[in-house]
């Protein structure tokens, strides 16, 4: 595994989410009330599209477009009848960094 660091363990709270970007991968960080921080892929497993703008209520996380909502500590749709689930990276904490390894690692593309 190559785990990269994403941000400092301060950025993300308990009941909060953050978006990160690591390389071109965005890293949707959420942290539930009560459970533990979780890293998931910051896209809809539904239609592909960025969770950029959803809503985080400490324990769901829904997407703004077509309203799916995932369980936090699970990643599993809560709000359909369907398989879907948000891809989860592996996440450690050392000392004050949060890492997460989303796998191979392209640089961004330069404005």
């Amino acid at each position: 595994m190559a785990f990269t660091a994403v941000c400092s363990k301060d950025a993300v709270a308990e009941g909060g989410m953050g978006l990160f970007q690591v390389g071109k991968k965005s890293v949707l960080l959420v942290w539930p009330q009560g459970g533990e921080l979780k890293a998931y892929r910051g896209r809809c497993p539904h239609a592909d599209m960025p969770l950029a703008e959803g809503c985080f209520d400490g324990q769901r996380v829904v997407c703004h477009i077509h309203q799916w909502g995932y369980d936090a500590g699970s990643g599993k749709c809560v709000s359909h009848a369907h398989p879907s689930a948000l891809h989860a990276y592996a996440l450690q904490v050392e000392g004050e960094d949060i890492l997460v390894d989303v796998g191979p690692v392209r640089s961004a593309r330069a404005s």
